[in-house]
């Protein structure tokens, strides 16, 4: 169903719309979703539409861990400065490399409907997590994978491992580890789901905060481009995300913290689970909390809170 905004709000070929995304494959078919959603609901040409790639540090810095650079800012601060002087009207993030607070002048309040949040096992040579052999060199970039894997399999040997699907998957077939992690909303996005050996089931492996989410960020001004946004609003992962942000924003998320949470709607009700897990592994301490979805956020800095009391100082150390 096409909505209703007046004609001359509405973006058209002579005057686009300006999408800011990074420009690996993912990033750009996140790009094309949140422009086709658009076009559609307002029964636009796509060419109403302009997709302007934004190189981020975080892309081109691909032979230091993310921790060692800066964390999860280096892949969304050239496009937020884009979004912010104008050269740019919306910016298309996955969220679990957002940042828990946006700069000011920025607002973020729309997502796409939530992909498959499952990590995706990937290896040419063994079928599943658990059929890897003792010592077996698995690469993975995610603190939170690393720390999860060491908990559960100390003897694996645990190496540093950046890029796009494309370069993980040559980094693999050069024999640099005999698998790695992907998450299967990526995979999904790409055409690429027979990448994945197999899913993880969260029960195994407790995802990232807002893994397989999109966010579409704005200017806070900007009532013209939140009217087109609204159109597109998923509000169940809306409702899953205020609580799964609230956990990671008190808990000081950064690229340096691992940490895992999800939010999963029964009804109008929520059930929020969250990880946190010394970087070696050695201890892991869980927790969860239910009840209504729209208690999401005070859930997720309640569950936080205890899990920071139960951690004690130095946890992360």
């Amino acid at each position: 169903m096409a909505h209703d905004l007046p004609s001359p709000d509405l973006p058209s070929p002579g005057r686009p719309l300006k999408i800011g995304t990074r420009g690996s494959p993912l990033a750009l078919a996140q790009a094309h979703e949140t422009r086709d959603r658009l076009a559609a609901a307002f029964a636009l040409p796509s060419e109403a539409f302009e997709i302007v790639v934004i190189k981020v540090t975080g892309d081109q810095i691909l032979d230091r861990a993310l921790k060692d650079i800066g964390g999860k800012g280096l892949f969304t601060r050239e496009i937020e400065e884009a979004l912010l002087d104008g050269s740019i009207d919306i910016a298309v993030h996955s969220m679990k490399d957002m940042p828990t607070i946006q700069p000011e002048g920025l607002v973020l309040d729309c997502y796409l409907p939530r992909e498959d949040v499952r990590d995706a096992f990937v290896s040419p040579t063994v079928a599943r997590l658990i059929d890897l052999p003792q010592g077996a060199v698995v690469g993975s970039s995610s603190l939170r994978r690393r720390a999860q894997l060491a908990h559960r399999r100390p003897d694996l040997q645990l190496v540093e491992f950046r890029g796009n699907v494309q370069t993980r998957m040559k980094k693999l077939a050069d024999g640099v580890a005999v698998a790695t992690f992907l998450a299967m909303a990526g995979l999904n996005r790409l055409g690429l789901a027979e990448v994945a050996r197999s899913a993880i089931d969260p029960e195994e492996m407790l995802p990232a905060v807002a893994q397989g989410a999109i966010g579409i960020e704005r200017r806070a001004a900007d009532d013209r481009v939140a009217a087109l946004l609204a159109a597109i609003h998923d509000r169940d992962t809306g409702l899953r995300l205020a609580a799964e942000r609230a956990f990671l924003l008190r808990l000081d998320g950064s690229c340096e913290t691992p940490i895992a949470g999800l939010a999963l709607l029964e009804g109008d009700k929520l059930w929020l689970r969250g990880e946190v897990l010394r970087p070696d592994g050695t201890q892991v301490i869980t927790g969860e909390r239910r009840g209504l979805a729209t208690d999401g956020a005070a859930m997720g800095t309640e569950l936080a809170a205890e899990l920071l009391t139960r951690a004690g100082p130095g946890f992360f150390a």
